[in-house]
């Protein structure tokens, strides 16, 4: 059944009538709810993954996105009313469906330049398998331009983009642990498009799942720089604040109260200041469109990634005050995801930090309410909770639990009371009448 050239109302209805048929390329942490939602909503669902295991359990109703609250409760439910399936062949999911939502990473190569082949790989499947009156929608982050860059795949196997199926960019506005949240209704969909046949039934695929509609924008380059800027903005302002934070603590004022100060104008909205930026999106987009005639962009993504640097200054600094010399010293890293209660890694400021002290000479062990073994593994460090045979502790992921901890217990035990605060857990005044020598990120 064709999608292409659909109204918005007769695209809308089709989803929830379930007379129309979603392939969705990738189930990760994005892709599995987005597909999820779709079905829930009344879509057949289609969901594809390279990986045979995510596939099989899925299809087993066993959830692998386990952090996204209510997940593994719509997947049983969309499974039992057989709305959801899932497999590793995406040729023949694209021959039965007739909407193709690609939800894959572009990830960066080791000179941060966007890596495009395995998207470009996934379009000529889906070409193999792709019927005319098809819409492909990417909602993958990708640097302004990237989408129609793909219609030369698409169309390998003879049909035209424009005349024998519709393309869009419609990129995803999710976190990690709020997905379904943010699917649902917490932010609009932006929709980009090639034409009018391709706008009008995307709008209403997405008003279907999202109770706050869609915001359609001119183009699916300008789609496309949406989210991007979206990004980018984060990355710009946390170094602003970054420096801000550097510059109060020079000259001792407290940062933390001078931006919920400053914040209550509504036209200040300055971020909490921290170790640099983590995760997939915002340390990675600002590389889209990083060049000569982006000094702003560029000097953000400089200053951000050194705050690891700084990190270990500052753990340097406090031992020194203690006599001690971070060579040789017990140094233990409380947090080693790259968010406050979510268990993921990528670009997390731990890893840098960790390899920093180890050069230097520390003894490097680690705690993380959320970190299995192998987590630490991964890091090449202990884990451990043992204080008393510690030199300095440094708090480096925002999770809630170290807010609640007793540092007075946990300073009172420590060998050498060195102590970095980088995500403002506990007051530097407290800590100081405890005899600890304390370094703040944002607080003095």
């Amino acid at each position: 059944m064709t999608i292409y050239g659909l109204s918005k109302r007769e695209a809308r209805e089709r989803l929830v009538k379930g007379r129309v048929t979603i392939a969705v390329y990738g189930l990760g942490k994005m892709g599995l709810p987005l597909a999820c939602v779709f079905a829930d909503k009344g879509a057949q669902v289609i969901g594809i993954d390279v990986d045979q295991k995510i596939v099989d359990n899925l299809n087993k109703g066993i959830n692998h996105v386990t952090e996204e609250p209510g997940l593994s409760a719509m997947l049983a439910r969309v499974l039992n009313a057989k709305r959801f399936r899932a497999t590793t062949d995406a040729v023949a999911a694209a021959k039965e469906s007739n909407v193709q939502v690609i939800l894959i990473p572009t990830l960066l190569t080791k000179d941060y330049k966007p890596e495009m082949k395995p998207l470009e790989q996934l379009c000529e499947k889906i070409a193999e398998g792709m019927r005319k009156g098809s819409v492909v929608i990417s909602e993958c982050t990708m640097p302004p331009g990237s989408t129609e860059q793909l219609i030369p795949f698409l169309e390998k196997r003879g049909l035209k983009c424009g005349r024998d199926f519709g393309l869009a960019h419609c990129p995803e506005r999710t976190m990690t642990g709020t997905a379904i949240r943010d699917i649902e209704g917490q932010y609009p969909k932006v929709v980009g498009a090639c034409n009018k046949e391709t706008l009008e039934p995307v709008c209403g695929l997405y008003e279907a799942i999202n109770s706050k509609g869609v915001i359609p924008v001119s183009s699916i380059k300008a789609a496309e720089c949406v989210k991007v800027f979206e990004g980018v903005y984060r990355d710009v302002n946390i170094a602003l604040a970054n420096e801000l934070a550097l510059y109060c603590d020079r000259i001792g004022v407290d940062a933390i109260e001078v931006f919920k100060t400053a914040n209550t104008q509504p036209y200040c909205h300055l971020h909490t200041p921290g170790p640099g930026v983590g995760g997939h999106c915002i340390p990675v987009y600002p590389y889209f469109i990083m060049s000569e005639q982006t000094p702003i962009t560029r000097a953000a993504r400089k200053y951000n990634d050194w705050m690891r640097e700084h990190v270990v200054e500052l753990a340097e600094q406090a031992l020194k005050e203690k006599g001690k010399n971070i060579k040789g010293a017990n140094v233990l890293v409380l947090g080693l995801t790259f968010r406050g209660g979510v268990r993921a890694y990528y670009n997390t400021a731990a890893e840098p930090v960790i390899a920093l002290l180890k050069k230097k000479g520390a003894n490097v062990y680690a705690f993380d309410p959320l970190s299995t073994d192998e987590d630490y593994a991964r890091f090449g460090v202990k884990k451990s909770q043992e204080y008393s045979e510690m030199d300095c502790v440094v708090v480096l992921a925002d999770h809630a639990e170290f807010r609640s901890y007793d540092w007075s217990a946990i300073i009172k035990n420590l060998r050498t009371k060195a102590v970095v605060d980088a995500r403002q857990a506990l007051d530097p005044e407290f800590a100081r009448k405890q005899g600890a020598a304390i370094k703040s990120i944002g607080r003095i």
